[in-house]
């Protein structure tokens, strides 16, 4: 009797543990956790202070010029950064294993298909696991457009430290202009409008 006492006075506690426990043991779970976070506007990469400048008005350069490094599709087809100048580039560092890569997928993928018809901008997810096959497969499986490559060779620090995910915009000069570590909501407007005005 007691015993039942007991769990009717700590119900709420049990089935908070058992909610906690079910998001640390199921990525997914967690994830799903993290897209609903992501919605409250908490996780909005800030970009309202990336907005190019007009034409003319400075020489200074917009932030540092991105290394060489080369990426590799599943069809073993080689993308070189530096062939992207004059573009716009939008890199996102992710793995299949990762919640927080996973919570923010969809706002990538929106993103992605609002700019698709944008010749100037470019979007490279990069699997940092080198597992070409599985991202395909998880990007097949979620109905995202998104195209997938590996690192060819080192990452250079610049772009990539290791912490996941990692998102990069490159302007069209080659520069440098945002990273952000964590994830994001890149659905939020304000990022679709960076790129529309740097691919100008």
């Amino acid at each position: 009797m007691n015993i039942i006492k007991s769990i009717k006075s700590n119900i709420g506690f049990i089935i908070a543990l058992i909610f906690f426990a079910i998001i640390v043991i199921n990525p997914d779970a967690k994830a799903l956790l993290m897209r609903g976070l992501m919605k409250t506007g908490l996780f909005a990469p800030d970009v309202s202070n990336l907005q190019p400048k007009p034409a003319g008005t400075t020489t200074e350069p917009a932030g540092p010029v991105a290394p060489p490094v080369s990426f590799t599709s599943l069809d073993g087809k080689t993308l070189d950064l530096a062939s992207l100048k004059g573009k716009v580039v939008f890199i996102n560092f992710w793995a299949t294993w990762c919640p927080p890569c996973v919570a923010e997928m969809p706002s990538v993928n929106s993103l992605f298909n609002k700019m698709k018809n944008n010749d100037n901008v470019v979007f490279i997810m990069v699997d940092v696991e080198n597992k070409l096959k599985s991202s395909e497969a998880f990007m097949k499986k979620n109905k995202y457009d998104l195209p997938v490559y590996a690192p060819a060779a080192y990452l250079p620090e610049e772009l990539f430290t290791g912490s996941l995910p990692t998102t990069v915009i490159i302007n069209k000069n080659g520069e440098i202009i945002f990273k952000h570590e964590g994830m994001a909501d890149y659905n939020s407007g304000e990022t679709e409008k960076l790129l529309n005005d740097l691919s100008k």
